[in-house]
């Protein structure tokens, strides 16, 4: 008789600590899986070889079974059975006692994935079975240790109706197949490596194969596939050719191999995440799998590479090495993001990248560590895991990573790389075992480095400089100081990497000499600032210099420095650094819009400064500069970035300032503005490399432009455009151009567009993000009935993240109305949201979280709607962990 636990999940949820951290009594040795496949109620057999832990005392401890929403069927210990009294079941674990060394464990569980609307562990999507077991999917699936420094072999059998999932798919090899007489069919998939049951996946369906072969240096092939869905099939070649990319870069860049004789990639339309690393079988997000120029975006050619990349690269730093506990999630997170960086950095442009990936830290993570949820790399606490898969977690921790690359140099890193890939292949570790193989190889210290994984926050590096002419001396003052977070008032000082240069009045680096280097002279210096102020001298200085610091964003860090319209246009027209050049543009446009809203009337009666104006000319009309970078560097600051620099964010003024400032440079500019964009609107087929991918977004930001400087040349231009281009990053600038209009037009090209692309999920999920995004006052009306839209469902992610989360993260001046309407429309759905997805609904009232910092009635409202969820009687860990830690602030 079936034993089902009752849920009786407590009104608080408990805090989880990292100072508690306690070794696994027991261990998995192996084991194996039987799968018979149904949607309302797929029978689970479990058989586990259990091991005692040599580092802990196992003697009269119990095993602990993870287990969650299971129908528990059957429990045998070395084939006896177990009657309920000899166990103990709880809505979260099941509790077995004490076993041998060599124990074997069999259970037997029933699920219904066709009812896990949470998408973790094994539900359904479409017609397809499918897993998602990070960070604590598994426990879903049957009772289970699951923690990661629980590794196991293990061998999974999947059964199931042959006509409806011709296809099974597990982790490893497939080793053997078979039919059944009832019309059934059988797959056997053995892993050989050991792995935490965070990496453990199926996939069953009816499902379209492309596959390729790859052969490794040493001479291996591996066979590769990719799995979609039929309607799919002519969009997976981009994501195979990137998979051989990354494959090859992996072996060029780190020497590490492919282990196995397959590796396969499953596209998904409901997923929680953008991918899953699981061993040999990785579960993608369909939007991070499937392009063809028709459908498919610049942006999502690009982030494709990028994330078939990062999932490949967890091969080594993720599954052969993994984490020891959640705690160390940036252990392999942070790690491969960096390794994905620098993949699509090599493959396209190195200097847009890096502006790219710094303009994601500041606009989120440096938000995130001035807000109520502000952690460190590695946290200390959490009561749901899912919370901290977060830009600090990943960026930051890529950024840290960064920094140790830098500090040890090209080779020194790859020496420290190599010797963590050997001291802990097969094991279960943690960031201080990374940061000790790097000490190990290169012979260096790096215990206060070690901080960065610890203090959380943005640190602050005040720079001033004093020119001595008579001695040709500069004398370089660096501060460091890091403000509050929640459970750290107090904070040592970082070992902070500082690149700096002098540039001379042409803006060429100056050789330099630094007082105590031994290392002679050179056109930059990295600089090590350890305490919380240090004096950098440099001799031999002829002339006085402009100081370019910070160079390529060496360090996560903020930098206080005074510069005036004439140094910041120097900068941003001279500073031979591709990134420091954009960065002055950026705060040379900072500056200029904070000036306007600090003014009575922001955005009205006020006129640019000139130097303002002529920069921007200057950079728009460079003629060697990457028109990519062009781009970037024309983008005026984002509304939410201008917001983190305001004392008390003022939703209206930082909107009308941004709007005047775009509107000014569109009309001063618009004769080169006009003739960059019919210099790049060329009719040529689509292809995916840097330079093409540089002119179209060059041409697309002119358009924008235009359409603020003449509204019927825009008008007519963003037609033309529509009507004429033949991929869909041209269609989609047209097309958001019209929809943030109020133009005649607007609704007919919408309704054009919807009624070409309603076929294609990905498409109509831009379609949702454009209506979303724009500012027009009905937005919110506007995205009210499209709830109701017959193309958009609350259980699928992606429609959520297009609709809901761009409504409410990407839309300032509608989110934050003063109504508060925005705000009782977000509380609403994620109090829907919270019974069928409490991973997504935690991530959308992460929006409210920055409540304090706007005027007082906008907090009032922000306060109600976060008290109105605490309030509901029944909340997920997800959601109570975001809401609890945002009204205790």
């Amino acid at each position: 008789m079936a034993d089902i636990a009752k849920d009786s999940a407590p009104s608080t949820p408990r805090t989880i600590f990292l100072k508690d951290y306690q070794p696994p009594v027991y261990l998995i040795e192996a084991v194996e899986l039987r799968f018979e496949l149904d949607p309302e109620r797929t029978r689970v057999r479990s058989k586990l070889l259990v091991r005692h832990n040599r580092l802990q005392a196992a003697s009269g401890q119990p095993l602990i079974l993870d287990g969650k929403q299971l129908e528990l069927v059957s429990v045998r210990i070395d084939g006896v059975h177990l009657e309920p009294h000899q166990y103990q079941l709880d809505p979260e674990q099941l509790v077995l006692p004490p076993l041998p060394d060599g124990t074997t464990v069999e259970i037997e569980t029933r699920i219904a994935p066709a009812h896990n609307t949470a998408l973790e562990g094994l539900y359904v999507s479409g017609d397809m079975y499918c897993t998602q077991c990070e960070a604590e999917g598994f426990r879903r699936i049957t009772f289970f240790p699951d923690r990661p420094d629980v590794m196991a072999r293990y061998t999974t059998t999947l059964v199931a109706d042959k006509n409806t999932c011709p296809v099974l798919l597990s982790n490893g090899n497939p080793v053997a197949e078979g039919e059944l007489a009832d019309g059934r069919h059988w797959a056997t998939w053995q892993d050989p490596f050991p792995k935490p049951s965070y990496l453990f996946a199926l996939v069953a369906g009816n499902l379209y194969c492309q596959q390729d072969r790859f052969t490794t240096r040493s001479g291996r092939d591996v066979t590769l596939k990719i799995y979609v869905e039929p309607e799919n099939s002519a969009k997976c070649e981009h994501a195979l050719r990137s998979l051989k990319q990354a494959m090859e870069w992996d072996e060029q860049a780190y020497g590490r191999e492919y282990d196995l004789d397959i590796f396969m990639i499953v596209a998904v339309d409901d997923f929680n995440m953008g991918a899953m690393e699981n061993k040999g079988l990785n579960i993608f997000n369909s939007a991070c799998v499937l392009a063809s120029p028709d459908s498919a975006t610049d942006a999502d050619y690009y982030n494709i590479q990028s994330i078939i990349g990062h999932e490949y690269f967890h091969n080594w730093s993720g599954n052969r090495v993994t984490c020891r506990d959640w705690f160390q999630l940036s252990l392999k997170e942070g790690f491969t993001v960096f390794r994905d960086q620098e993949f699509s950095a090599d493959l396209n442009s190195r200097s847009v990248k890096r502006i790219a990936d710094v303009n994601v830290l500041r606009a989120h993570q440096f938000a995130q560590d001035a807000s109520p949820m502000a952690h460190p790399v590695r946290p200390d606490s959490y009561m749901e895991i899912s919370n901290f898969y977060t830009v600090t977690v990943y960026n930051k921790g890529a950024e840290v990573v960064r920094m140790l690359h830098r500090l040890l140099g090209a080779a020194g890193f790859r020496q420290g790389c190599d010797l963590y890939f050997a001291r802990h292949d097969g094991q279960a570790v943690t960031t201080d075992d990374f940061v000790a193989a790097m000490e190990a190889a290169n012979g260096v210290d790096l215990d206060q480095f070690r901080r960065w994984y610890s203090q959380a926050g943005t640190p602050v590096i005040k720079a001033t400089s004093t020119y001595d002419a008579q001695r040709q001396q500069l004398l370089l003052t660096l501060e460091q100081s890091c403000p509050p977070t929640p459970g750290q008032a107090t904070k040592l000082p970082f070992h902070i990497p500082v690149d700096v240069a002098l540039l001379d009045e042409a803006g060429n680096p100056m050789p330099l000499t630094l007082e105590g280097d031994t290392a002679g002279a050179s056109a930059n210096k990295m600089l090590a600032l350890r305490q919380e102020r240090q004096e950098f001298r440099f001799s031999g200085i002829s002339q006085r210099p402009v100081v370019s610091l910070l160079r390529g964003f060496s360090a996560p860090v903020k930098l206080d420095i005074q510069r005036d319209v004439r140094e910041l246009a120097f900068l941003f027209a001279h500073d031979p650094d591709p990134f420091n050049r954009w960065d002055a543009g950026q705060t040379l446009a900072l500056q200029t819009l904070l000036e306007l809203i600090a003014a009575p009337g922001a955005g009205t009666g006020v006129g640019l400064d000139p130097a303002f104006v002529d920069a921007f000319q200057t950079t728009l009309e460079h003629p060697q500069l990457d028109p990519a970078l062009i781009a970037q560097a024309l983008t005026l600051p984002s509304e939410s970035y201008i917001a983190d620099h305001c004392e008390v964010v003022d939703v209206e003024a930082i909107h009308a300032a941004r709007e005047f400032v775009r509107g000014e440079l569109a009309r001063r500019l618009q004769p080169s503005l006009s003739a960059i964009y019919h210099r790049y609107d060329r009719q040529e087929p689509y292809c995916f490399t840097a330079t093409a991918m540089a002119r179209r977004s060059l041409k697309n930001l002119c358009l924008g432009y235009l359409a603020e400087s003449d509204a019927q040349l825009g008008r007519e231009l963003c037609l033309r455009q529509l009507a004429s281009a033949n991929n869909m990053t041209d269609s989609l600038a047209a097309l958001s151009i019209l929809a943030d209009h109020p133009w005649a037009q607007r609704e007919t090209e919408l309704r054009r567009f919807y009624e070409r692309w309603h076929h294609d999920p990905q498409v109509v999920d831009k379609w949702f993000s454009i209506q979303a995004s724009s500012c027009l006052p009905d937005t919110l009306e506007r995205v009210e009935a499209l709830l109701r839209h017959a193309a958009f469902r609350l259980t699928n992610p992606n429609k959520v993240r297009a609709l809901i989360g761009r409504f409410s993260m990407g839309n300032p001046i509608r989110f934050h109305s003063a109504d508060g309407a925005g705000y009782r429309f977000l509380a609403d759905r994620v109090l829907e949201l919270d019974a069928i997805n409490p991973q997504i609904a935690a991530r959308l009232v992460s929006a409210l979280s920055r409540w304090r910092r706007f005027d007082p009635a906008r907090q009032a409202l922000m306060r109600q709607e976060l008290e109105r969820i605490a309030a509901q009687a029944k909340l997920s860990r997800d959601v109570f962990e975001i809401v609890s830690k945002s009204l205790d602030a």
